[in-house]
């Protein structure tokens, strides 16, 4: 009989990501079993800002991110790069969420109410949207600072974990985060 790995160990969840590659029965489950608790408070996190009465719940969102990570069967290296891309996928699944709300809120193909147009209160979504766009732009100038920006502001972390996911020191982080917010706000205004 075989030992089950320790959901807590980072080591025994990179082992698991090894075996879901090499096609291990079972992997996938082991594995969704092991990192539903963190995949839960990353999207905890990333859903705390969004309006009330979102029909997408956490749950929802962890279940549609690890559907879309196994399913691209990408090399992961370890257990904060499956994290990374995990908090990535829930960002660009909130980010498709919200367009589709809006779109549907703002009729289709109907007029566009541009920013310029509101009373200055952003929806959450709309919030959300603005930032990965900007995102977008950030990460073909600086991806270390959009990277930071990706895991403080999307993945909720904090500057430590930041800095040993990106494996720089958090002063590292904290110069990067500064810089990063403060090209976020000239591109968004």
């Amino acid at each position: 009989m075989t030992e089950k790995p320790d959901k807590t160990n980072p080591g025994d969840i990179t082992l698991l990501l090894s075996e879901l590659q090499g096609g291990r029965f079972g992997a996938r489950e082991d594995l969704f079993q092991a990192v539903y608790a963190e995949l839960r408070r990353l999207a905890g996190v990333q859903m705390a800002d969004e309006r009330r009465g979102h029909t997408l719940q956490p749950t929802a969102l962890v279940h549609e991110a690890f559907l879309r990570l196994v399913g691209e069967g990408a090399p992961w290296k370890d257990r904060a790069h499956f994290l990374n891309t995990a908090a990535r996928a829930m960002r660009h699944i909130l980010v498709d969420y919200a367009r589709t709300r809006l779109a549907k809120k703002r009729g289709g193909g109907a007029a566009r109410v541009t920013l310029a147009d509101t009373d200055g209160a952003l929806d959450p979504g709309d919030e959300v949207i603005m930032v990965h766009d900007a995102l977008g732009t950030l990460e073909g100038i600086d991806e270390d600072k959009a990277r930071v920006v990706e895991l403080r502001y999307f993945a909720g972390l904090t500057v430590e974990e930041t800095a040993r996911v990106m494996d720089v020191t958090e002063r590292t982080v904290y110069r990067l985060w500064e810089r990063a917010r403060v090209w976020l706000l000239r591109a968004m205004s």
